[in-house]
This record gives structure tokens, C-alpha cells and sequence, in this order.
């Protein structure tokens, strides 16, 4: 399934006699919570999603957003009228970091049918309401595995024997500024691969064949291992979608630099070069 679906299919599905389950996960890191937002307007029939509470635990060793217990999200799932058979669509209103997360953990847990709405909450030109759903209970039972999940090892090797890219902007890899973890630079051997350019001015994705030319640039090839990170793991999944439209399965580090840098004991590598 391709996993971005346009404002304008998005709309036609919603009054199609199979209508796709909407979640608006509108986050923004270090900002104001999302759910004001939705309250002032939202895409009909949306349920707001909280991507630090509903779509992560709590912070700690395992990083900032550390991945969610898989019955707690089905649970929030379930809530949200999402079942095995429903499709889904996520968005957001940045850069569909937010949205990607909610897309990745339901692939991840075995759903089949999501998508992110591309462009985000901009691209929607239809009406928007105030009121807040109370969708059916869904029947969706998370059966976690069906993407690939590296841990802080894992990652460490995949620098060395595949490609891992990292996801942040590149003045964080390079380590000149860190503004949210304790250390900055970036994990020996991955390649900087900032999410802003998996987008054109409009904030949708590019075309296949550009994200193509643009992974291949970076060293990404058929048959190549590919792994994402970023700072906590929520922007490595835009990346691993726009991975998917090039025809890549990545693997995501889910604990991200925000696990890594916590221990003193795993090196730290700055500057633009690889290795």
C-alpha cells in the first residue's frame, strides 16, 4: 500500500462507503500541546492522538520516546475506532514527523491499511469541525514485529557493515549545536540525512524517483541494510516513510540519540564526515 494519501483521495474515501479511520496527532517538539489546536478545528470525524503520552512511555533510559506498550497503543487505538479491516489515516501540521510516528507504530504492530495524509492538515481544503467524535469501539490487537526495530548495538553495527542515516538537521550531527540532549555529535559511521529534504516547499513529499536519487546519493543501494535514527525517535519515522516511496524497508533506532547519548560508554563521533 502506498502510504501517503492525498487531501483530495483522502476526501473522496471519507464519503466513499469505506471511509478510513482518521487520527490527528498534531505534535510539535518542545511546543505548545497539539489538542488546543484540534479543538479549534479538525479534519471531520478526526480523534486526536497524544504522541507523548499515547504514543510513547515516558522518558528515560530507553530514550525520550521510548516505543509504546504495545496493549496500552492498541488500547488508544481501539478507542480511536480502529480495527484490523479499517483503513487508517494520520496527520499532522509540520513536517509529518508526528504523523509518520503514529503510521510506523501501526505497521510495526501488524496493521496494513495506514497512511499519512501528505502535506499534512495544510493540504486538506475541505471543511474542519470542533466537535470531538466518540467513534465505535475498533477490534485492532497489536501483534508488534512486522518492522524491523534496531537497538543501540544493533545500530552501532549497521554504521560499520550497512547505511545508517541520521535524521536530524545537520548542525546537530555535525555536533555545533545540541539543543536538547546532554551531548551532541551524531554515532560513529551513520550519514547525515536531514528530514527537511524529503519535502519540497509545500511540505509534501517528493516524487519516488527524486527520494530514490536522494537516498542513492547517500549510499543507499538494492540489497543495501538500511537503519534510521534521529534524536528520539519520532522524525526517523518521516525518514523510513519516504524511505518506503524510494522503495526501501529501513529499520528504525527507536531509542535514537537520546538513548545513545545517555551512556558515557558508547563513542561519539562530530563533524560532516563518515566515520
Amino acid at each position: 500500500m502506498n502510504p501517503i494519501i492525498t487531501a483530495a483521495d483522502l476526501a473522496n474515501e471519507l464519503a466513499g462507503p469505506r471511509p478510513p479511520v482518521l487520527l490527528d496527532v498534531r505534535y510539535q517538539l518542545g511546543g505548545p500541546h497539539g489538542r488546543p489546536d484540534y479543538d479549534a478545528g479538525h479534519i471531520p470525524g478526526a480523534v486526536f492522538v497524544d504522541l507523548d503520552a499515547e504514543l510513547a512511555t515516558p522518558p528515560g533510559a530507553a530514550g525520550r520516546h521510548p516505543l509504546p506498550d504495545p496493549s496500552a497503543f492498541g488500547a488508544v487505538m481501539r478507542r480511536a475506532g480502529v480495527s484490523a479491516g479499517t483503513p487508517v489515516v494520520a496527520y499532522d501540521a509540520a513536517q509529518g514527523w508526528a504523523a509518520a510516528r503514529a503510521w510506523w507504530l501501526l505497521r510495526w504492530t501488524g496493521h496494513t491499511e495506514v497512511r499519512v495524509l501528505d502535506g499534512g492538515l495544510a493540504a486538506w481544503t475541505g471543511p474542519l469541525e470542533t466537535a470531538t467524535p466518540e467513534p465505535a469501539e475498533g477490534d485492532f490487537m497489536p501483534a508488534p514485529g512486522a518492522l524491523r526495530v534496531l537497538t543501540a548495538d544493533t545500530a552501532a553495527a549497521l554504521a560499520r557493515s550497512g547505511l545508517l542515516l541520521d535524521a536530524r538537521a545537520g548542525e546537530r550531527y555535525r555536533g555545533e549545536v545540541e539543543p536538547i540532549d546532554k551531548v551532541a555529535g551524531h554515532i560513529p559511521g551513520a550519514v547525515s540525512a536531514p528530514t527537511t529534504e524529503n519535502l519540497d516547499d509545500k511540505g509534501h513529499y517528493l516524487p519516488p524517483q527524486a527520494l530514490g536519487a536522494r537516498f542513492a546519493a547517500l549510499g543507499a543501494e538494492p540489497g543495501t541494510e538500511i537503519g534510521v535514527y534521529c534524536g528520539s525517535g519520532v522524525s526517523a519515522a518521516q525518514e523510513i516513510l519516504a524511505l518506503e516511496l524510494a522503495g526501501f524497508h529501513p529499520a528504525l533506532y527507536a531509542g535514537s540519540w537520546s538513548e545513545w547519548s545517555q551512556d558515557p560508554d558508547r563513542p561519539v563521533a562530530t563533524g560532516p564526515d563518515r566515520g
